[in-house]
């Protein structure tokens, strides 16, 4: 037959958090289980109302009698990358504050059965204060410990458990090394610290769930865990992004970059590296390219080409693009803007010539006038040694369309696109333009091509001058 045996416990609180509601308490022990459900490895605890009765439980080893009595967990704090907690002093200030408030509170583990009560303090018997009752265990079979609770209202529940990731709405879309990123619920983007809620933030476009500690970060924790500034796991949450590889995870960022010239993005697209990073990852997984809202006026005909070759078009800021430039996504291959599009496309193309016979009678007459015009700034130069006519051409570097005529230094050709024997000053214009950059040789837009064409010039006016006079 068990005893009736009773032990008390004084829980030398001398101080009861008054700042502190029925749900800051309820937190605690929340967190307790939790822990214990990590630590031991068992089921997930359970959080249910019995009647009027509320009940926390965990499945773990049960709680025992020694918990009361140390100020730091040594079990915790060796799994401080894993737990909540680490203070065995939450537990009971947890315990004091539900007093305060009139909430009965009942323990079972098969180690003890725990109730409140007040008794003499030892050695002072006129002094009553808080005390756990311990009795034997109404069930040595136990599974775990069960926090009963009498007195609690719904609300203070459900704000208890609102402090938790376990028990919110948001979901995971990615986990780092770092913490996870979660799509966030119906209510502000949170920040958490090992699934216990520590701030909110209005403008962040995920929630977070930080997982590994920096140093700043534990020195800006409170015990409680709240109203965490910014400032202490901003630097973690950009390491968390940054670590991101899903899809998911990178056309959200994108797609709320593309809000970057209403002043409409969120928080986390005003870090360049997150920003930059977003394209690398978007880059590796999807047909895309981006561009600026510049150049989606403006390099028009390579967007629709763009477009049709099946690239999705996203937009990005000037400061994006200048920091992409060059660089090379996730997977070691170049960052398609408008540029790295234009070289590709380039390399791919092949032209399309056409021979003299397939000409049509006036394009035969202004092709054949190629040798009259180049006599007039004296003759074709040695380096061109073809000329010829194509129906496709590359594209112009600058204005990012079909050019009109090429010069290429390597073979000796000026090729001319075939709509340019419309006319003869079409023709003319566009032959002089590409041989004045094989006599210079130079780009165009530099001193020593404008040299050349004035040169050019001087000598055709010349020799109709004279013929004049």
């Amino acid at each position: 037959m068990k005893s009736n045996n009773i032990k008390k416990f004084d829980l030398n609180i001398e101080k009861v958090l008054e700042a502190w509601g029925v749900y800051d308490a309820l937190r605690e022990v929340i967190a307790n289980a939790i822990d214990e459900q990590i630590l031991s490895e068992t089921k997930d605890i359970k959080i249910l109302k019995e009647g009027i009765r509320w009940h926390i439980r965990d499945f773990g080893r049960g709680l025992k009698y020694e918990h009361f009595t140390q100020n730091e967990n040594k079990e915790k704090l060796s799994n401080a990358d894993k737990v909540i907690g680490k203070f065995g002093v939450g537990l009971k200030d947890a315990l004091a504050v539900l007093d305060r408030h009139k909430i009965s509170v009942k323990i079972i583990s098969k180690h003890r059965d725990i109730s409140l009560g007040y008794a003499p303090k030892e050695d002072f018997p006129d002094i009553k204060t808080l005390h756990a009752f311990f009795s034997e265990s109404s069930d040595e079979k136990f599974e775990g410990t069960d926090f009963i609770f009498d007195g609690i209202k719904d609300k203070d529940m459900e704000l208890a458990k609102d402090f938790f990731l376990k028990f919110s709405d948001e979901k995971l879309l990615e986990e780092t090394q770092y913490g996870q990123v979660l799509k966030r619920g119906k209510q502000k983007s949170r920040v958490y610290i090992h699934g216990v809620r520590v701030a909110e933030e209005d403008n962040f476009l995920f929630s977070y769930n930080i997982t590994s500690l920096t140093t700043k970060m534990r020195k800006a924790l409170n015990r409680e865990r709240t109203n965490v500034g910014r400032t202490a796991y901003t630097d973690r949450v950009k390491s968390i992004l940054l670590e991101c590889k899903k899809k998911e995870v990178a056309e959200l960022l994108v797609n709320d970059l593309k809000r970057f010239e209403m002043g409409d993005i969120h928080d986390e697209l005003n870090w360049i590296d997150v920003s930059v990073h977003a394209c690398k990852l978007l880059n590796s997984q999807d047909k895309v390219i981006f561009l600026t809202p510049f150049e989606l006026i403006n390099a028009k005909t390579m967007v629709d080409r763009a477009k049709d070759d099946g690239f999705k078009v996203i937009t990005i800021p000037e400061s994006i693009k200048v920091k992409i430039k060059g660089l090379k996504d996730i997977d070691g291959n170049p960052i398609r803007d408008l540029d790295e599009y234009t070289t590709e496309w380039n390399e791919s193309f092949e032209f399309k010539f056409v021979k003299d016979k397939d000409l049509s009678k006036s394009e035969k007459e202004i092709f054949n006038r190629r040798e009259y015009i180049l006599k007039l700034i004296g003759g074709r130069p040695k380096k061109v040694k073809k000329i010829l006519i194509s129906e496709t051409m590359r594209l112009d570097t600058f204005g990012y369309k079909e050019s009109v005529g090429i010069w290429e230094e390597h073979s000796g050709r000026v090729i001319i696109k075939r709509t340019q024997l419309k006319n003869v000053k079409s023709f003319a214009g566009t032959l002089l333009h590409e041989v004045a950059h094989a006599t210079s040789g130079a780009n165009d837009i530099s001193g020593e091509f404008e040299d050349e064409l004035t040169k050019y010039l001087g000598l055709i006016s010349n020799k109709n001058l004279t013929k004049r006079v």
